[in-house]
């Protein structure tokens, strides 16, 4: 077997392009040799990928081979099935003839054998070697080759072309290149398909007891008997799998022969984890330390190969190194990285499970060398245009897990060798990623060497940290290296703690669960870190049976990775401090940077913090700051508090070296802000002493503090106070300390914003000193005269000796006997209301729809403070014309509540009949309601004084007065009115405020009408002189009206029919009429013969009476008048309203005078265009007295109207005719048309 693993490595390793075969049989190659190598590589190809759909390649490399050549010498069939991707795809047959005797006796005789291989793609070039200036050769040369065509080509296949030496045809290269493109195609598909047979086969054998995977891989079982005796012979046999996948790797087919490995790799692992054999894992030589992740060549497969199936830790490396080079050759290495770190997570799990039989600390060393391999050959092949953002931005993201896992590994080894206690310990390097990594788990820990007794670590008193704070160490890792170590040596016993630390802690790794609790805090920080140096060996013990200190720890684990890491760079990082910290920035900044520009920017900056560490430690005070920021902010806008007061005295102390007063301040600030229970009251105080002890010296530069997080302010509880314009007045403003003593602010100052412009507001200065105490205070402001608007508060800014500080951040207030520091955004409510003159108070009127014209009616106006209070408010009243008020009637007063959309308790007592007296329950007073009557003095009411803040309404007696007699129409709709028609103005002026300066006027528009519309009609004319007359009442009121009787005065011509009494015939009453509706009443009318004096004189008019009760609502419109509140009570009809229309009735024009008639038209037919005379007759039908119609009316206007499309006049349109007096007499005139 290994010796066909070897062949086939060498084989694959030299044959990179497909083998086109050349048969020379006229040996001829040499001449044309060179014309045909410069068609390669096939610039357009088409190749049938595993699953036959059509692949389309730009550039596909061949090879043109003799087939004398030593690498297609004759093979054994096992060797060529072994080798068959180097087989040639496709075979040229050079030949030539002289003449047809040539071709019949020697070169056809040749062909037929060679064309009896069905296995094997051919087809004949022949070449013409006649010149074109010979006529007979040319013509012998088309006879042999329709010779050649007829012998050896088919309908199904051409087999033959023919190449001119002086002089090809210019379409023979492209059928050349089709006849080859079509050969592989037929030649891959064929072995493919053979391949994926016998594969199949070998697959469903696996889970026999015969099957391993070496055949898998290598062997082929023949399916025939001679086959089997083969194999027999010869164990190892064929590759398929692997084959197949370097077929289509030299066909240019990279996603099938990647799918290939991937399958490979998936049925390997299958074969891993089945149980049974014992296998060696590998990992075992010098330089596997080393990843070969992109280097398939690193080892060959007859070095890893074992028993019946090869080492996991080299062939897994070599199947990922195979599928990274089809990746890069498909120019995705995003894909790469993210198989990469798969790959990596993965098999240092496989290594974890073998540590005991690996040399020390193997999985770490082969992590980092892996991510380091991955990283540099991604970055180099990737190309930012060629991708989406997306993949782009995921790309970015593994290249920074895999630094970070790289740096991660490497800062474990740093703990293992000591350099760890030179790290800045935070919780930013000691992150959870690094928590949860176990230490190494050797088979035996290693000891320490003989030759390095001189190398201890004792303990160094740690570096005092700025403002005394003594932090306790994170508890991130899981367990203790100094019991790990001495657990895995056999003469100690498992977690035996007196042994290892004599009885007390002595050494610490820097763990938190090193520290007893019961340990000071001062000592707890003593033996907090270490460092490298040397002491005398008289106090080192290298015998095993007693524990090992964490020094020699430190010592043996050096020594022993010396043994294990072969990469002499990594040697190089791991051999000083400076060399470590310097790889360790570099692995840093790359996590930080690749995830800045991935979707974990946050990522990033969490490693910016271990930057700021390292850099804060070589004294770069400016990058660690720049750093910090980075990080107190994130943590800030988190709001990881715990993590923060980790970080930000760092940055305190980098502002500090650094002189930045005013960044030194604000961490200073910030570090009082955060909860009280991370820092100690004396670390509290110490915080705020710097801050008074900058203040009062001498700054170089006055920036404002921003202590918004610290001390905060808001207004008292309650509702906003309220001045007018031009007003003064006291505002106390409640302020929240949280420093952790009292501290005294020279002034203070607060601005007021104006809601409605940021930029309009005022300053409440407080000049006098102002002692703040830890907790709830109260300040007093005085508050000059402010404009009219709302205020907020705006920034509380003050003076600390030197330095000035400001607040922009509000409270919200807490209860009374509440002292708690509550920080909340900057709330809408407004603490300070200053309002306009105007604005203050609102005068509308309550009524919907008309009032009634000259009666008396409750007008409502509705008084409505805004914010503001009206008490000893005064208002003043002035009618316009038309209108008056009834003094002698009292005006009333009650509160106003809105009840969706109209008032409650509107109805006032004894004006609503009984059919109002339902709606009247629904707007009853309320229990809380007001009720009062005023009297109008000098035209103005005082209001009362419990209508200063609560909405009244007024209702007013007032009467529109209007002379004029209504009039009725002749149509059956109502004429309509113009808007402004009976329409009356009241003036209102208001007066209310402290000194009654504020003044609000405002004029009110009411609309009054007559409860009906009078339209009236002539129903029928009887035979005897008889008209029935319809009278149409229209409501044109919102109130129901109830008519209880009416009758009719007529003037002369027009006398009542029956009893003479003008009462209508349909007598139904009372006669109710709805709101916007019509009721109709019938009158029975008499003509009266009339003399021409009486028609000369001007009638008097017909007067329509109609007594009715209105029954309405006068918070909606027309309602009983005032007047009748004494008479509520009596069943007389003087009680009744009268309204008086006047009607206009006119004897009617119903008995015909005149008949016109036309005379028949000619005989002949009418044509188009022809003149015809069209004759009328006018006939008088009755006689007209003659002292009546003066004798000069005997003359007739008439006007003829004709269609202009289809007919012309040709004479008078217009004109007068004569008439004569009697009647049955007429006369004729013509026109022509």
């Amino acid at each position: 077997m290994a010796n066909y693993l070897a062949q086939f490595q060498t084989i694959k390793s030299t044959c990179a392009h497909l083998i086109i075969a050349v048969e020379d049989v006229s040996d001829l190659w040499p001449a044309v040799r060179n014309n045909f190598e410069e068609r390669l590589p096939f610039r357009r190809a088409c190749l049938n990928n595993k699953t036959r759909n059509p692949v389309f390649l730009e550039n596909l490399p061949a090879e043109f081979v003799l087939t004398t050549d030593a690498r297609l010498r004759s093979r054994f069939p096992q060797e060529q099935y072994l080798f068959w991707f180097r087989e040639p795809y496709a075979t040229l047959v050079l030949v030539t003839c002289e003449d047809l005797d040539e071709f019949k006796n020697i070169v056809k005789p040749r062909l037929k054998v060679f064309a009896q291989n069905d296995e094997r793609e051919w087809f004949i070039i022949f070449l013409s070697k006649a010149h074109p200036n010979n006529d007979q050769a040319t013509k012998m040369a088309k006879k042999v080759y329709a010779k050649f065509e007829a012998d050896f080509s088919s309908k199904k296949r051409e087999r033959c072309c023919k190449f001119d030496i002086y002089g090809p045809e210019p379409n023979f290269w492209e059928e050349l290149e089709f006849r080859i493109m079509d050969s592989i195609k037929n030649t891959l598909d064929r072995r493919i398909q053979f391949y994926e047979d016998e594969i199949r086969k070998l697959s469903e054998q696996r889970f026999m007891p015969i099957w391993n995977f070496c055949n898998f891989f290598i062997l082929k079982v023949w399916s025939s008997s001679e086959s089997n005796a083969v194999m027999a012979d010869i164990d190892p046999g064929i590759n398929f799998m692997e084959s197949l996948a370097f077929m289509f790797e030299i066909a240019h087919l990279h996603e099938d022969a990647l799918r290939e490995y991937d399958e490979l790799e998936l049925c390997y692992l299958e074969t891993v984890n089945m149980g049974g054999k014992h296998r060696e894992f590998g990992g075992l030589d010098r330089g596997d330390d080393r990843a070969a992740l992109l280097n398939p060549g690193n080892k060959s497969l007859t070095q890893i190969v074992q028993g019946d199936s090869f080492r996991e830790f080299e062939f897994r490396q070599y199947l990922f190194a195979c599928q990274s080079k089809l990746l890069f050759k498909l120019n995705h290495p995003f894909e790469v990285a993210s198989r990469g770190y798969s790959f990596i997570i993965s098999f240092s799990k496989a290594l974890e499970s073998n540590e005991s039989i690996l040399p020390f600390c193997m999985r770490e060393v082969w992590v980092i060398t892996a991510c380091l391999a991955l990283v540099d050959a991604t970055s180099i092949q990737y190309n930012d245009e060629d991708v989406a953002p997306e993949t782009e931005k995921e790309f970015y993201r593994v290249q920074g897990d895999l630094y970070s896992l790289c740096r991660i590994k490497l800062l474990r080894l740093a703990y293992l060798i000591g350099y760890g206690t030179e790290i800045e310990r935070s919780p930013v390097n000691r992150s959870a990623s690094l928590s949860m990594l176990p230490w190494p788990k050797p088979a035996v820990w290693p000891s320490v060497p003989d030759d390095a007794t001189s190398e201890m670590i004792l303990q160094e008193t740690p570096r005092v940290k700025h403002f005394g704070i003594q932090r306790k160490p994170l508890p991130l890792e899981p367990t203790i290296l100094v019991r790990e170590a001495n657990r895995r040596r056999s003469s100690l016993s498992v977690g035996n703690s007196s042994e290892i630390f004599y009885g007390r802690v002595e050494f610490n790794d820097g763990l938190a669960a090193d520290v007893p609790a019961k340990m000071p805090q001062a000592d707890k920080a003593h033996e907090f870190m270490m460092s490298r140096t040397y002491s005398s060996p008289g106090n080192f013990d290298c015998s095993i049976g007693r524990p090992m200190r964490l020094a020699e720890i430190f010592v043996a684990a050096e020594h022993a990775l010396k043994k294990t890491i072969s990469n002499p760079d990594l040697q190089k990082i791991l051999s000083s401090v400076e060399n470590f910290e310097q790889k360790y920035m570099e692995l840093t900044k790359g996590a930080a940077d690749n995830y800045h520009h991935s979707w974990w920017k946050r990522y990033g900056v969490v490693l910016d913090g271990e930057i700021a560490a390292v850099c804060f430690k070589r004294g770069n005070f400016d990058l660690a700051a720049k750093s910090y920021e980075k990080v107190c902010a994130l943590y800030a806008g988190e709001g990881w508090e715990d993590l923060l007061a980790e970080v930000l005295p760092s940055l305190a102390e980098c502002q500090k070296s650094l002189n930045d007063e005013a960044g030194y301040l604000l961490s200073c600030v910030r570090l009082l802000s955060l909860d009280k229970g991370l820092f100690l009251s004396k670390e509290r105080q110490a915080f705020q002493s710097e801050v008074v002890s900058l203040a009062h010296n001498e700054m170089t530069n006055h920036v404002p503090l921003d202590v918004s997080s610290l001390i905060t302010f808001s207004g008292n509880p309650g509702p906003p106070m309220a001045l007018c314009d031009g007003d003064t007045g006291t505002l106390s403003v409640t302020v929240w300390s949280g420093f952790p003593d009292d501290i005294t602010l020279d002034s203070l100052t607060l601005t007021l914003m104006a809601t409605y412009n940021a930029d309009e507001g005022g300053k409440l200065r407080n000049s006098n000193a102002t002692v703040l105490k830890p907790g709830r205070n109260t300040i007093t402001f005085p508050l000059p005269p402010q404009k009219p608007g709302s205020y907020v508060l705006g920034v509380l800014t003050g003076h600390i000796g030197q330095l000035t500080f400001r607040s922009h951040s509000f409270s919200k207030g807490g209860p009374a006997d509440s002292d708690d520091f509550m920080s909340y955004e900057k709330p809408t409510r407004p603490i300070l209301k200053v309002f306009k003159p105007r604005p203050l108070a609102d005068l509308s009127a309550s009524i919907s729809s008309a009032l009634l014209i000259n009666e008396t009616q409750w007008i409502g106006i509705i008084a409505q403070p805004i914010n503001y209070s009206l008490k000893g408010a005064v208002l003043h009243i002035d009618t316009g014309p038309g209108l008056m008020i009834e003094e002698s009637h009292s005006i009333e007063m009650e509160s106003y509540k809105k009840a969706g959309q109209g008032s409650v308790g509107t109805a006032n007592s004894g004006d609503a009949t009984k059919d109002s007296s339902v709606a009247a329950k629904d707007c009853s007073p309320a229990a809380d309601k007001h009720f009062e009557q005023l009297c109008l003095v000098s035209g103005k009411i005082e209001f009362p004084d419990w209508a200063s803040d609560v909405s009244s309404i007024l209702w007013i007696p007032i009467r529109a007065i209007d002379d004029k007699l209504p009039r009725g129409s002749s149509s059956g709709a109502p004429e309509k009115q113009s808007i402004v028609d009976r329409m009356r103005t009241i003036a209102l002026k208001l007066e209310f405020g402290i000194s009654k300066n504020q003044i609000y006027d405002t004029t009110i528009a009411l609309h009054f009408s007559d409860p009906f519309h009078v339209s009236t009609r002539v129903a029928n004319q009887c035979n005897d002189s008889t008209l029935l007359l319809q009278v149409t009442l229209h409501s044109q009121v919102n109130a129901t009206l109830s008519v209880y009787d009416a009758w009719l005065d007529l003037h002369d011509g027009f006398t009542h029919a029956g009893q003479g009494n003008g009462r209508p015939i349909s007598a139904f009453f009372p006669l109710v009429i709805s709101p916007s509706s019509r009721a109709g009443l019938l009158f029975c009318l008499c003509l009266e013969k009339r003399t021409a004096e009486d028609e000369n004189n001007v009638p008097p008019e017909n007067i329509l009476n109609i007594r009715y009760e209105i029954a309405g609502d006068r918070t909606i419109g027309a309602h009983p008048p005032v007047t009748m509140k004494s008479n509520e009570n009596d069943e007389d009809t003087s009680k009744n309203l009268v309204f008086r229309s006047a009607l206009v009735l006119q004897q009617p024009v119903l008995s015909p005078c005149l008949a016109v008639g036309f005379l028949p038209l000619p005989s002949d037919s009418i044509r188009v265009g022809q003149l015809v005379t069209m004759k009328w007759r006018v006939e008088r039908l009755k006689d007209i007295e003659e002292k009546r119609v003066p004798q000069n009316n005997d003359k007739m206007l008439y006007e003829i109207n004709a269609n202009s499309d289809k007919w012309m006049i040709a004479g008078r349109k217009r004109g007068h005719v004569s008439l004569d007096m009697k009647q049955g007499l007429g006369t004729a005139s013509p026109f022509t048309f």
